[in-house]
């Protein structure tokens, strides 16, 4: 048979009858792992036109390809094409073969060897999951890892969750991005130490505890039964909380958690207080705060909610002059006593406790005259219906100050026809005098801030310092009045004379609004809809509202704490920007809140004087108290005793305060709790994550404790992650019935086939999956493509477990023997382990899916995967060939668990719980557990693959991706079923052609062409100019690294062998096996060649 074969080079399943002459090193382009090693992008894109003629039809078709390779963040990109109708021959062979026992049917089935695992396809997650964290559990792996890694600490510290509810779907995001930094760094040998906390204290608990009760109940409740059933419900909460956390695979000291309800917590919280005090930052007064007449206590600025749709009832009010002030030069004189300071608030229940009118000393402000209004005065423009005053409708009306530049703008939204009769600056108008137009106060106009403008208004601003941040401030510089006529429950003290009694934002508002009418000082009333704050418990509105209260002063230690930001290290940058902003704007901060379920401020008040008794003293003996009986102690032991000896004679003369401190204060102070007195830990901690509300909450809060008391941030790094939102991109509310609840995705609803059960690591792999550093959505469509894109993933590891049945690593074939294809495998493992190493090291985790999705799931078993099923099958159980595929396998398995690990910690131990053979660590220990394991290490010899080695396998790629579209054309058009019954004809008239030879003489079968493209046999021809040529049916043309390469595909040569499915001319040639190849005769007949191409 040989003396016949044609001249041209024939590599019929591996025939070395053709010898190629030496070729040359081609230059060829890089492929795409060496871009990803370089640098992953979220999108690569390398793309080529190819022609394709198929011949076999009446008439002749052309084809124009553009093939495209790209890495994309998107979720609904689909995988290209996989390769199973062309790689199916040897497992297809089997199966059939153990299913037919006719007349010697199947007797070679017993020398295929298919994948065997107990790895199941099926994850059967809401199983397997708990069993698996039960062994986590009972051989303490989180704790062993800890103890035996030598590295450094690493301190991620908890922002506590507050206890209060169950748990949604951005807790779920939160604690999963923080176990994946944490298992990933315990992969990296570094002793992990992650306390999880939880804020156990404030009005939502306390309001939980009086909604539960009746009455009668609410009229026996002191203080202390109400502090002890706020506890209860904390602590229930916290249990419920963490068992759902668990759930999730997050991995924590759960035995020793911090609530913020324990002794030795607020002893640390009073001593953070007390510092701050001694120091002069804490102080008390007078100021207006935000107050929230539905939660009747003072809210901080991170307790406050600015919802859209809110609308107030805005006004233009006039204030009648009656004095003109020294800098005015005489020049308001000739319109007394018929000038008036036009104001416009959005508050006029604030009117009442006004004490001057503010204006800009660089403003140029006119005089105006109104002229006669429109017919109907009573339009509606947009959706802001306008009412006109009564001062409008008289024929006589007062002349106005205004801001020059706001006159076009009040002529129309008016009504009115305006002429402009004087101008001046407003410095002029300073120290004038009007009167009130409810009590006729004489009050005086100021100069204010620049907060004082003309983009809204009239440029006059109504100044009560009773119920203004600016106002406040303005008036201190005035020494004006601070007048708040507003009790706790936002009504109308009898200071408020007519007004007493009624609501400040219902009809107190409306009382005000028509007094004024009624009274000739409106000049028009209309909607505004602006942002309002929203007590963010209640969903009510707040007030501004002068109280008694305590303070932080910010001011004392701003500088240091604007500084403090620059040396910390934030991802995203941008959150830099943010949290500086915030802090260099903040004013005081308002610490005491009017409730009972909190850390009490250790103050006492002279029972006479209403003095204030604090000092080192009193808060050190309160402290030490706190520390062994906890804060109730406040509530149920008497003034004699908190008080330090010193005091006790004069104890009657004080009284206990009643105020708490703001939960804030009592999160904001963790770092002192946990990071100041916890064996293992250290300050700063290394990382803070939490959610990007928290620049003005938690992340705020710590750092002025922090600053105030240590002069440092208290971390190193902050992470922040945006909102969870649904799959349109609407936040999730119970109204809308858009909520996905986390512990839903788990384990299904109610509906198991509408709302299946996932288990956690593809509610963890969705985590991994998004860029968090912006807001993220989630629905049942991506969480059905989580599930695929995680089930693909199984069944990659599936295969590489399966084939590993009979392998121990002293099979293991040494790299340099190994052939071409098996070092470049190895080649792009190593990229993908240290482009993943990188982005943990970034926190974009969400790259690592795309890698993951890529390498794992995509090439892995589109290419590598796909020719190896053939050595693997029907190479021989022990052949070299199958071994050192086994080989890759195995590093490839113990590599990918690894790396996945941190992201998908259930799935990475049921695999390592099913590796057939024990994997040593480099010290010599036996990892049981994945995470006893290391991350694997650099291998320097798998990345020194040389670069024309790593061009030239992508030009390889690239071909087999050309020949697969001849080979699909040549399967339509019926000349082939399964690739295997195809001969492939290359031809390439430069350097490429030689490096193709090489290939086709390679002493190793694996890294021949027939088996990288899965077909029977190929052939490279010296010309396309012959009779043999012209008829092959099915042809086309492309460029590989810019060589042009003709491509064509006929039916194989020979008869199929029985045993692998490949057709060879030698099938036939074995009298005790005549259906087999010449391979399949050698392993039947148990002497496979071990290394070099076996001849079909």
């Amino acid at each position: 048979m040989e003396a016949n074969m044609p001249l041209y080079a024939s590599f019929a399943a591996g025939s070395s009858a053709f010898k190629c002459k030496e070729a040359t090193k081609p230059f060829i382009q890089t492929p795409s792992y060496t871009v990803l090693s370089q640098r992953i992008s979220s999108t690569l894109r390398r793309s080529y036109i190819s022609s394709f003629r198929f011949r076999g039809s009446s008439s002749a078709k052309v084809f124009t390809f553009l093939t495209v390779t790209r890495y994309s963040t998107y979720l609904n990109d689909e995988f290209p094409p996989s390769s199973k109708r062309r790689s199916r021959g040897p497992i297809m062979a089997a199966k059939k073969a153990s299913q037919e026992t006719n007349e010697g049917d199947g007797k070679y089935k017993h020398t295929v060897d298919l994948p065997k695992t107990t790895f199941g396809m099926r994850a059967n997650s809401l199983v397997r999951e708990p069993e698996i964290q039960k062994i986590w559990d009972d051989h303490q792996v989180f704790n062993r890892a800890v103890e035996r890694n030598t590295g450094e600490n690493f301190i991620l510290h908890d922002g506590p969750p507050y206890a209060n509810g169950d748990l949604h779907m951005g807790h779920a995001l939160n604690k999963i991005l923080k176990d994946i930094i944490n298992r990933y760094k315990l992969l990296q040998n570094y002793k992990v130490r992650f306390v999880p906390g939880w804020d156990c204290h404030g009005l939502p608990i306390e309001l939980k505890v009086l909604q539960s009760l009746d009455k009668e109940a609410r009229k026996d409740l002191t203080p202390i039964k109400l502090r002890d059933k706020a506890a209860k419900f904390a602590k229930a909460t916290v249990k419920a909380q963490m068992a759902s956390f668990k759930r999730y695979g997050v991995w924590a000291d759960w035995n020793n958690p911090y609530l913020t309800l324990s002794p030795e917590y607020e002893a640390a919280q009073i001593e953070v207080f007390g510092q701050m005090a001694i120091q002069g930052y804490i102080f008390r007064g007078r100021k207006p705060v935000h107050w929230s007449p539905s939660s009747r206590t003072a809210l901080a600025e991170a307790e406050l909610e600015y919802p859209e749709g809110h609308t107030s009832r805005s006004i233009y009010a006039i204030f009648r002059l009656v004095k003109e002030g020294p800098s005015s030069g005489g020049v308001l004189q000739e319109f007394l006593p018929d000038l008036c300071l036009a104001i416009w608030t959005t508050t006029p229940w604030t009117i009442p406790a006004n004490a001057a009118v503010a204006v800009n000393a660089k403003l140029h402000y006119a005089i105006i005259e109104l002229l006669a209004p429109s017919e109907d005065a009573s339009v509606l423009t947009g959706n802001k219906k306008k009412k006109p005053g009564n001062i409008l409708k008289e024929g006589k009306r007062p002349f106005l100050v205004v801001a020059s530049d706001l006159v076009p703008t009040l002529e129309a939204k008016w009504g009115v026809k305006i002429v402009v009769k004087k101008k001046l600056l407003g410095s002029e108008l300073e120290n004038c005098s009007y009167i009130h137009p409810i009590d006729k106060r004489e009050c005086q106009v100021v100069i204010g801030g620049d907060y004082i403008t003309t983009e809204t208004g009239t440029g006059l601003v109504h100044t009560a310092p009773g119920h203004g941040q600016e106002d406040y401030a303005t008036g201190l510089k005035y020494g004006l009045p601070i007048i708040s006529p507003v009790d706790d429950d936002g009504k109308f003290t009898e200071e408020a004379g007519q007004f007493s009694g009624l609501d400040v934002l219902g009809d107190g508002n409306t009382a005000v609004v028509k007094y004024l009418d009624d009274h000739f000082s409106l000049i028009l009333e209309e909607s505004y809809e602006h942002k309002y704050p929203y007590d963010w418990r209640t969903k009510k509105p707040t007030i501004f509202r002068a109280t008694e209260q305590w303070f932080a002063s910010v001011e004392g230690f701003r500088q240091a704490a604007v500084d403090a930001i620059g040396e910390v290290k934030w991802i995203p940058p941008q959150a830099e920007n943010r949290i500086s902003a915030m802090t260099s704007s903040r004013s005081d901060w308002c610490i005491s809140r009017q409730r009972t379920w909190g850390v009490p401020i250790p103050v006492f008040y002279h029972v006479e004087t209403k003095e204030p008794l604090m000092n080192d003293d009193t808060i050190n003996h309160i402290k030490s108290i706190i520390a062994k009986k906890g804060s109730d102690a406040w509530w149920y032991m008497a003034v004699d005793d908190l008080l330090p000896d010193k005091y006790r004679e004069i104890a009657s003369e004080y009284e206990k305060g009643t105020d708490t401190m703001d939960v804030w204060f009592d999160s904001g102070s963790s770092w002192a709790a946990v990071l100041g007195t916890r064996d293992g830990f250290s300050f700063p901690a290394d990382l803070y994550l939490e959610g990007t509300d928290q620049h003005r909450g938690w992340f705020q809060s710590s750092l002025l404790t922090c600053i105030a008391t240590k002069g440092k941030a208290p971390y190193a790094s902050v992470v922040t992650h945006g909102f969870v939102l649904d799959e349109k991109g609407l936040k999730m509310s119970k109204s809308l019935g858009n909520v996905v609840d986390p512990k839903a995705v788990i384990e299904g609803g109610k509906n198991q086939k509408e709302t299946p059960g996932y288990g956690a690591d593809v509610l963890r792999l969705w985590v991994s999956s998004v860029d968090y550093t912006g807001d993220v959505m989630i629905g049942s469509q991506v969480l059905r493509q989580m599930s695929d894109i995680y089930r693909k993933l199984r069944g990659t590891l599936r295969f590489l477990l399966g084939n590993l049945h009979d392998w121990t690593e002293e099979n293991a074939v040494q790299y340099q023997d190994l052939p071409k294809i098996d070092q470049h495998a190895l080649f792009q493992l190593e990229n993908v382990i240290n482009n993943i190493r990188e982005s943990y090291e970034s926190y974009q985790f969400f790259k690592i899916f795309q890698i993951i999705q890529r390498f794992v799931i995509v090439d892995l078993s589109n290419f590598y995967f796909d020719v190896a099923k053939d050595r693997l099958y029907v190479g021989g159980s022990t052949s070299f060939t199958r071994r050192s595929c086994q080989t890759v396998l195995a590093a490839h398995v113990v590599s990918i668990a690894r790396i996945i690990a941190p992201i998908l910690p259930h799935l990475a131990e049921d695999v390592w719980q099913n590796l057939p053979f024990q994997h040593t660590n480099d010290d010599g220990s036996v990892a049981k557990f994945v995470f006893e394991s290391r991350w694997p290490s650099l291998n320097k010899t798998r990345l020194s693959l040389p670069k024309e080695e790593i061009d030239f396998w992508a030009n390889i790629l690239e071909l087999r991706t050309e020949v697969n579209k001849v080979l699909e054309a040549a399967r339509t058009g019926k000349l082939i079923g399964s690739s295997l019954e195809a001969k492939v004809h290359l031809h390439t008239p430069d350097g490429l052609s030689s490096k193709l030879c090489e290939m086709c003489e390679s002493n190793h079968d694996a890294d021949t062409l027939q088996r990288i493209f899965i077909t029977s046999q190929v052939e490279v021809h010296q010309s396309v100019e012959n009779e043999h040529i012209e008829n092959v049916p099915y042809t086309g043309e492309c460029l590989i690294g810019g060589s042009k390469v003709w491509i064509g595909v006929s039916r194989a040569e020979g008869s199929k062998c029985e045993r692998c499915w490949n057709f060879s001319i030698r099938v036939g040639s074995f009298p005790e096996h005549p259906t087999l190849c010449k391979r399949c005769f050698n392993v039947v007949a148990g002497h496979p060649e071990p290394a070099m191409a076996a001849v079909s």
